[in-house]
């Protein structure tokens, strides 16, 4: 009887062995799915330290690649927008990747021809319009901040002229000079809005020619749409020569090359986004889709530095100039940059500045009043190209 106890005792203690070696052997297999390895190749428009749109991709780029070890990505950077798909089928083709990003607005024609020719890679395309099955396109979007900003540089305006620098006439950056322009004129109907285009996205040198000449017209506050701190250089220098010209920053935070112009800025997270459509892939639930991010989703966000939405040195003259606001009665611009921010946090219903009426400076109404446009349907599309009413400066087009 004892001997059977003990034979038993063994045959238990050996079932359970069993069940532990069976159990680890299932978690070393699920383990194993680590192996898995996605290749990801980013096409860049500038230097990876140019400081503006590709310095803050390529922060979206480092952050995701931080958190999976299954990760792989190769960088091309400064490739020409006509030149794209000679630099597509060096990644397809010799890195053998799996998906590409492609990062800006030009390589949209050549992002979609590259999705024809290679239908088994993944697509991705930053700030265009044009989807195939393995296509789609992502957006993180400034135009709330653009808007906030246009507040605090039409409160800070002397002169009542306001510059604005950009790089080529697209749709995007039509949608934030007009919500730039519409908050300017929300605190100060009458400061006006003139621009120099460069057509250049990375251009330091034809961005500080073009703030040179505006402040020469008598803008004594700059925006713009260019890679590099040349901007808020240009407001610094004056400003430390004792003819103030403030800057908002782009991109990235700038506040550091400009710690007496800068008022704020408009600061972006890539990497939410990155890290979204990225595991999508991976996980094999990639659909062909439009994704736009907003203020709501965290990816827009208000500052000259990470942090600070508004540069300490302004505060209290844009908390001295008082402004009579239809929604709040009379309100300091400081205050009505903070509520406005809050309610555009919690979605474009709470507040949006294209909520019709809209007016071009021909007087056509563009969009109707009490009308929210979908983004999609109106914003991001060619239809966005004109400038509002307090625009002196005509459209490329049109000049």
């Amino acid at each position: 009887m004892k001997r059977a106890r003990r034979i038993a005792s063994v045959l238990v203690l050996l079932f359970l062995c069993g069940g532990i070696v069976f159990a680890a052997g299932q978690s070393d297999k699920s383990a194993g799915s680590a192996d898995k390895k996605l290749k990801v190749g980013f096409i860049y428009i500038g230097p990876a330290g140019d400081f503006g749109w590709t310095y803050a991709h390529e922060q979206g780029r480092q952050y995701v690649m931080a958190k999976y070890d299954w990760l792989e990505s190769v960088t091309v950077e400064s490739v020409p927008e006509g030149e794209s798909i000679r630099y597509i089928d060096r990644l397809v083709q010799d890195q053998k990747c799996d998906m590409i990003i492609t990062t800006s607005f030009g390589y949209m024609d050549g992002t979609l021809e590259a999705a024809e020719k290679y239908p088994d890679t993944i697509f991705m395309h930053c700030s265009g319009f044009k989807t195939k099955k393995n296509l789609g396109t992502y957006m993180g979007d400034l135009y709330q901040i653009y808007y906030l900003n246009g507040l605090m540089a039409g409160a800070m305006t002397e002169a009542d002229k306001v510059g604005y620098v950009g790089a080529f006439p697209i749709p995007e950056l039509f949608r934030h000079m007009n919500a730039f322009a519409l908050g300017i004129k929300e605190v100060n109907p009458d400061a006006s809005v003139y621009v120099k285009w460069i057509n250049a996205w990375y251009g330091p040198d034809k961005a500080k020619e073009a703030a040179e000449a505006l402040v020469a017209e008598g803008c004594d506050v700059l925006g713009f749409t260019e890679d590099t701190p040349a901007v808020v250089e240009v407001g610094q220098s004056h400003t430390a020569a004792g003819k103030p010209v403030y800057t908002l920053s782009h991109y990235s935070p700038m506040q550091s090359y400009g710690e007496d112009s800068v008022i704020s800025g408009q600061l972006i997270d890539w990497g939410i986004m990155y890290e979204k459509m990225i595991l999508d892939v991976y996980n094999g639930t990639w659909e062909s889709s439009r994704m736009v991010y907003l203020m709501e989703d965290g990816a827009a966000k208000l500052g000259g530095l990470e942090g600070s939405p508004i540069n300490e040195k302004f505060i209290p003259a844009l908390k001295a100039k008082m402004v009579q606001s239809q929604d709040f009665g009379e309100i300091s611009v400081y205050d009505l940059v903070m509520k406005r921010h809050n309610q555009m946090k919690e979605g474009r219903q709470v507040f949006d500045p294209y909520k019709g009426p809209i007016t071009d400076q021909a007087g056509t109404v563009r969009i109707e009043d009490g009308v929210l446009p979908g983004f999609l349907d109106f914003l991001d599309t060619p239809a966005i190209q004109f400038y509002v009413d307090n625009f002196v400066s005509t459209p490329p087009e049109s000049e």
